[in-house]
């Protein structure tokens, strides 16, 4: 199994990312996305020391749209910055998480856009997959993509909430989608309905730890441990084996992310 989206480098991990990274391994994981903020000097320093403790770690670098009102004045700060961060990061496979979140609105939707687009132009240009964070925002976030990715940008639109019509337009721009803790949680059958029929070469399992723990640890910090229970629903939903999406998942997480 691979946890496909985390943030083992955030502060909530700062006490005990031995351990968390130990019960990791215990329950099968090979290896977890980690994704990094690229504004963020203290996560990128904390990135090191956690790929010290899991050499399988892999990162991915991005301005999240909470954070694009900070390149508000020359969006191609965020492309400069991302790259700055690769750089940095021996280990980046992936520009991310980026996208837009019109639910919050913490950066106005005109700068999240741009701050967008200069972010799927440097993945273009470094060869390197995107990983997607798009909230109340489907037919912006598609059409950003149809317009600056032409085909030939590759990502995961991680943590998927939506419907089968979002599904059905990532799909055929050719990107993975991602299920996380929150398919597990008892009012989310539609959602579980969605992950029913998403092809097997193009699905992947994440935590997006520390957030979003399944039950019975709703509530409580998440883990990449915990990307087990998300990989035994969708076992179910997909009446098939939690042996056979584990090695599904892996196999496309692989083929993406090239790790």
């Amino acid at each position: 199994m691979i946890d496909s989206h985390c943030h083992l480098a955030d502060e909530a991990f700062v006490a005990d990312a031995s351990e968390v990274i130990r019960r990791a391994q215990d329950v099968g994981l090979r290896g977890a996305l980690c994704i990094l903020d690229a504004s963020s000097e203290q996560e990128q320093g904390r990135a090191r020391h956690v790929t010290t403790l899991w050499p399988a770690l892999r990162m991915a670098v991005g301005v999240h749209p909470h954070h694009a009102a900070r390149c508000a004045d020359r969006p191609v700060r965020a492309a400069e910055l991302v790259r700055e961060g690769i750089g940095r990061q021996p280990t980046a496979r992936a520009v991310g998480e980026i996208g837009l979140d019109y639910h919050y609105d913490f950066a106005p939707r005109e700068v999240q856009q741009a701050v967008f687009r200069v972010q799927i132009q440097l993945a273009r240009e470094l060869d390197l997959p995107i990983v997607i964070h798009t909230r109340d925002a489907d037919a912006d976030t598609t059409r950003i993509l149809r317009e600056e990715s032409a085909g030939v940008v590759r990502g995961v639109f991680h943590c998927f909430t939506a419907d089968a019509r979002l599904a059905a337009a990532a799909l055929d721009l050719g990107f993975h989608v991602s299920f996380s803790g929150i398919v597990t949680f008892p009012g989310a059958g539609a959602l579980r309905e969605v992950a029913k029929h998403v092809p097997a070469d193009r699905y992947l399992v994440e935590t997006d730890s520390p957030y979003l723990a399944p039950p019975p640890h709703r509530g409580k910090r998440n883990e990449p441990a915990l990307v087990t229970r998300v990989v035994e629903v969708l076992a179910t939903v997909r009446a098939t084996s939690p042996a056979a999406v584990a090695a599904e998942t892996t196999a496309n997480f692989e083929a993406l992310f090239r790790p």
